[in-house]
């Protein structure tokens, strides 16, 4: 592959008064595209390192141009580099490019040529996303680091509990965020010596997860205030409202509610053909964090200290008549309930009525 500098690739491309589309393969190190002119013969094959320096310095230099890249850990600074140089960045989602993700003859060059080419012919063809703002995403990473302690405190409580068996031995009873060095003060003075410095661990875990915890509600305070409508209903706190927020980060991107539970995954996939409409289970698009919150909103609604409303009602009526599987239906229909309200309070600003079904009934008719 002949090697172009910033400036000849912009000389090259430049003297082409015409529309151009360019396939961009991403990786860590090195990230390969290629360019088309309008009638779909390449111009360009090239590598560029994956840096903001190097791509400003490369894409920098060419006119006006619709770019198409994958879905990917350097897909959203990317995309923001490229719109700010004037370029129309098309971020395809990885998962429904099939054409790319399940060909035969996979390479990143071959991969950015297929991007272009088919961001020539249609767009909508790659199942564009849309990347939120850096703000956004430096919110939520907060929000993400929180969620990777919780796991690795997790592990650590996991670990401890299953030493302590194997040695015929249990620590104290309480959940990983009471658990504290005294949990072990029963132990055996052998087992205490050894699961001291873990248990030691825990316990720091625990408090820089209270760091975030803090962080969040004033985050959520000062920054996002519209949280309040969400937390109206019983079982959202500061965690979900916030993620729910910075997930779908524009409430009016989607032209119904119900489009907000369809982009968190929650409605059922649908394989229709002919007469068979088999029945599917949800699709688990969108992000798998927002899911599993809303999924544990969903339990708490429907557990023994969640309080009576519309959304415990009908979860209970579909756990009483949905057979075998009847309580995890009902969960899953909660949790889709809950992200259809939720974008709801969200949009309108309308204050929450738990039995909403009941209240209007109380309200006399007007003759």
């Amino acid at each position: 592959m002949k090697k172009h500098t910033p400036m000849s690739v912009g000389l090259t491309l430049n003297r082409k008064c015409e529309q151009l589309t360019t396939g961009l393969d991403l990786g860590d190190k090195w990230s390969y595209y290629c360019v088309l002119d309008a009638s779909g013969d390449v111009l360009l094959e090239q590598k560029v390192s994956t840096t903001p320096k190097a791509m400003r310095e490369v894409f920098g230099a060419i006119s006006w141009c619709r770019i198409a890249l994958e879905t990917g850990t350097h897909s959203p600074w990317v995309s923001r580099l490229l719109s700010e140089l004037g370029h129309e960045a098309i971020v395809a989602h990885a998962r429904s490019v099939r054409l790319i993700g399940e060909s035969k003859r996979k390479d990143d060059r071959l991969d950015a040529f297929t991007l272009a080419r088919l961001v020539r012919i249609d767009p909508q063809l790659l199942c564009p996303v849309k990347h939120r703002s850096a703000e956004a995403q430096a919110d939520l990473i907060v929000i993400r680091a929180r969620a990777a302690l919780v796991r690795n405190r997790t592990t650590l409580v996991n670990a401890a509990r299953g030493l302590t068996k194997s040695y015929g031995e249990k620590l104290g009873r309480g959940n990983a965020r009471s658990m504290k060095p005294k949990a072990a003060q029963d132990l055996s003075p052998e087992l205490k010596n050894a699961l001291g410095p873990l248990m030691r661990e825990i316990q720091s875990v625990s408090e820089r997860i209270r760091d975030y915890d803090e962080l969040l509600e004033s985050m959520a305070d000062n920054k996002y205030p519209e949280t309040e409508r969400l937390k109206q209903i019983k079982g959202v706190g500061t965690l979900i409202a916030l993620t729910y927020m910075l997930t779908l980060e524009d409430p009016h991107r989607f032209r119904k509610s119900r489009d907000a539970a369809c982009h968190v995954g929650l409605q059922p996939g649908r394989r229709n053909s002919g007469q068979s409409e088999p029945q599917m289970h949800i699709s688990k698009e969108g992000d798998p964090y927002l899911r599993a919150l809303l999924v544990q909103a969903a339990h708490h609604i429907l557990g023994p200290w969640g309080a009576d409303s519309d959304l415990r009602r009908l979860g209970m009526r579909l756990a009483e008549h949905g057979g075998k599987r009847g309580k995890k239906r009902a969960i899953i229909a909660v949790a889709r309930k809950l992200a259809v309200l939720l974008h709801r309070l969200w949009v309108s600003g309308d204050v929450y009525v738990p039995l909403r079904r009941m209240s209007q009934a109380a309200v006399p008719a007007v003759a």
